[in-house]
């Protein structure tokens, strides 16, 4: 991959992988870090990184590095005003695409990040599997079972408007 390249990947993608990310994370700092380290390591590796499969290393590197940030955050969760906040209640109205983002927040984290890869970014079967690093029949499984269980969640779509 040329420096060309990896400019022209920066302009293409950069966005893409951020919705990615915040979608998963819910923080744009966080994201920003996440997509900010995941173009540093490609720089690194810009000579191995062959041009046309940029976009996939790149998610993939995205997605493995955002793993790792939540798994360090769970093990330094510390009690601020967002841990009160959560378990807290709330009497107001949300709109539908809160409702959904409510929803899509309860997921287990590798459904949710299959589901927004397919139904968010628009990735194939396949190359979700090589950026989660799972088979191609595990994705399905997976966007199967998330797609079930916003659908339970949420209920009808008349109950929520």
């Amino acid at each position: 991959m040329t420096t060309a390249d990896y400019n022209e990947c920066v302009d293409n993608y950069a966005d893409g992988v951020y919705r990615f990310i915040l979608k998963n994370i819910g923080d744009e700092e966080k994201a920003r870090d996440v997509v900010q380290d995941s173009f540093e390591k490609m720089w690194v590796k810009v000579q191995e990184i062959n041009a046309e499969k940029a976009r996939s290393y790149l998610f993939t590197t995205a997605y493995r590095t955002m793993i790792d940030m939540i798994r360090k955050d769970q093990r330094q969760e510390s009690l601020d005003e967002n841990t009160f906040n959560k378990h807290s209640y709330t009497d107001q109205y949300f709109g539908l695409k809160e409702v959904i983002d409510l929803a899509v927040a309860k997921l287990p984290e590798v459904q949710r990040s299959v589901l927004l890869l397919r139904d968010y970014e628009g990735y194939s079967y396949k190359e979700i599997g090589e950026i989660a690093g799972i088979s191609e029949a595990q994705v399905k499984v997976y966007i199967f079972r998330a797609r079930k269980f916003l659908k339970n969640h949420i209920g009808s779509l008349d109950e929520v408007l």
